[in-house]
């Protein structure tokens, strides 16, 4: 369906722009009316490949809002209808708001909310679908829009933690294997062609500094491209083989200390979507799919599909879980508490506050370990250069004297 970019005039006389897909300028015409626009120009977007980065990305804060505002409005009794025109108004993003006109337009012509969204999957994900048609089910939405506003702030949470565990170290090796080069490059080979004009015999150390500056000096593109490459192979491997992914998640998992910290968040993830999901009514099958395919690690993924067989089967969630071997104890006992109580989704809940705890502290950790590590690599490489540039100079005083 194209999109053109419009212009168009609001009952208030006030003029408007925006982006809105329809099959042709009648049908656009026709929509921006049926929301009380009447259009003035409009531009059909001719499309570009490789340029869909470039659109304004809808933010998680974006969304965050938008279910604030249907909440509350769902809370004091106005409908649907009104409520989805409203947001729509308010709403600033562009992109965010021309979606919403269509969400709009489906729930006036006959559609569940749950149905609208669903038209828009990169949007509006499939723990937004879920909740939504479980509060459509129950007759309470506005449960439903509180529990997703929960949902995205914990998303967003978990998101720069992951940032956090990830930028620190990013920055240090880069700037780590910056100074190595530049020490390589431009430092060692002035201080070794000195040292050559000697004439003497070099120590090990010192030949072992000259051919390493001269690797450096003749391949330091290879060192730069040798990580990209190795990284992009490995996308690549995955993505073309689902056995070759299947393995490397399974490694990353038994890594001493970035594994645990992914088994953490994975674990984290699964408690918060599944106990998000339970307590909306959601049933236990389609929790175990949303799960499987938020966790974010294959091996996981594969031993929740191997749970949601077996619970369909009749198998009670918590043998199921153990029965895969990649479920820590705190989390099968706390289950299986959930289900002879009959709290399952509140004992979830506790799970995933404990993971949240657990996870910060991990990248805390992971971080404070890496400071004195990476300090360590920058003074051995000083002490490396100066002994290999300060033993001939020793032994040729020594022989002078």
């Amino acid at each position: 369906m194209p999109l053109y970019h419009y212009r168009a005039v609001n009952r208030d006389g006030r003029k408007i722009g925006g982006q809105l897909n329809a099959n042709n300028e009648v049908e656009l015409y026709q929509r921006l009316r049926e929301n009380g626009l009447e259009l003035l120009s409009a531009r059909e977007q001719k499309q570009r490949a490789g340029l869909s980065f470039l659109a304004a990305a809808i933010k998680n804060r974006d969304l965050v809002q938008v279910c604030m505002h249907l909440e509350q409005m769902s809370r004091a009794g106005v409908s649907l209808i009104d409520s989805l025109g409203d947001v729509r108004d308010s709403v600033e993003q562009r992109r965010l708001k021309d979606i919403l006109v269509e969400v709009c337009r489906d729930v006036a012509e006959g559609k569940s909310l749950s149905e609208a969204v669903a038209r828009h999957p990169r949007v509006f994900g499939t723990v937004f679908q879920s909740l939504l048609a479980a509060g459509e089910t129950s007759g309470d939405l506005s449960e439903s829009f509180g529990q997703l506003v929960k949902h995205l702030k914990w998303t967003e949470e978990v998101r720069s933690r992951i940032k956090k565990a990830v930028r620190y170290p990013s920055v240090m090796v880069t700037v780590m294997l910056s100074l190595f080069i530049f020490m390589m490059i431009f430092v060692v080979p002035q201080v070794v062609s000195f040292l050559l004009q000697t004439g003497q015999t070099l120590p090990l150390v010192t030949r072992s500094l000259i051919a390493t500056s001269d690797f450096v000096q003749n391949y330091w593109w290879a060192i730069i491209l040798a990580p990209i490459a190795g990284v992009a192979l490995a996308k690549s491997a995955a993505r073309l083989s689902e056995e070759v992914a299947f393995r490397f998640d399974y490694l990353l998992l038994r890594l001493p200390v970035l594994g645990t910290l992914i088994r953490k968040i994975a674990l984290s993830r699964f408690s918060h979507f599944f106990a998000t999901m339970f307590q909306s009514g959601v049933p236990i099958l389609d929790c175990l799919q949303t799960a499987q395919s938020v966790v974010a690690n294959r091996c996981l993924a594969r031993s929740l599909q191997q749970v949601r067989s077996d619970v369909q089967s009749g198998t009670a969630l918590s043998a199921s879980l153990r029965e895969t071997g990649e479920f820590p104890t705190l989390v099968i006992r706390m289950i299986r508490i959930g289900e002879e109580s009959g709290r399952l989704g509140a004992t979830l809940e506790n799970v995933s506050e404990f993971y949240d705890h657990d996870v910060s502290e991990t990248i805390d950790m992971m971080v404070a370990m890496i400071e004195p590590v990476l300090t360590l690599f920058a003074g051995g490489m000083m002490v490396w250069i100066a002994a290999g540039v300060l033993f001939p100079i020793y032994n040729s005083f020594g022989k002078f004297g």
